[in-house]
């Protein structure tokens, strides 16, 4: 079991810290929410990374064509 630090923090607060963000953390703090707060977004990934390596993938321009 980890160990928790209990922080009161208001969501203005949070906003606010994540708003202070350079655009490369804030995209990874975000990411990294979702990930650990989502467990189909993990499964998703772990599909999509699946179907990479066997190959079940398509082109840009196969989806969207030209």
């Amino acid at each position: 079991m980890l160990n928790a630090i209990k922080v009161n923090l208001s969501r203005q607060e949070i906003i606010g810290a994540v708003k202070s963000m350079n655009k490369r953390d804030r995209d990874d703090f975000l990411e990294e929410l979702l990930a650990t707060t989502s467990p189909e977004y993990l499964e998703s990934i772990k599909d999509a990374r699946a179907d990479y390596k066997a190959g079940r993938v398509k082109t840009h321009d196969e989806v969207f064509g030209r």
